[in-house]
């Protein structure tokens, strides 16, 4: 008698522990749960993603500013103002300073226009 009841206690439980389990697995598949869990993962996704963009772009920020100081050393760029140097010549890049000719002139005999030969 004693070994039935075992058995049938034992049965029981194990059907409500099933069904517990089933139930709250059916719970969580419900279409408006999937797209809770889903939206939640995508935040948390997109949150690591801005730190991550952020931590790059401030550590590009901090090595630009490093490798121009180095460049700006290397060049004399940041060495104080010497009154015994000439100021620096700045030319126009259109500018040709070994043709006597105007730019003006040069415009006059070529066009650039690439679809004229065609």
């Amino acid at each position: 008698m004693f070994r039935r009841t075992f058995w049938f206690t034992s049965g029981v439980a194990a059907g409500v522990w099933a069904t517990t389990k089933v139930n709250r697995k059916l719970k969580q598949l419900t279409p408006e749960n999937l797209a809770v869990t889903a939206a939640n993962k995508a935040l948390d996704a997109g949150h690591r993603i801005k730190d991550r963009a952020v931590g790059f772009a401030l550590d590009v920020r901090d090595n630009m500013a490093q490798r121009e100081e180095e460049l700006g050393d290397a060049l004399g760029l940041n060495a104080s103002v010497d009154p015994e140097l000439p100021a620096p010549r700045r030319y126009t890049a259109i500018e040709n300073r070994s043709n006597p000719k105007s730019v003006d002139s040069d415009r006059t005999t070529y066009t650039y226009n690439r679809n004229e030969d065609h």
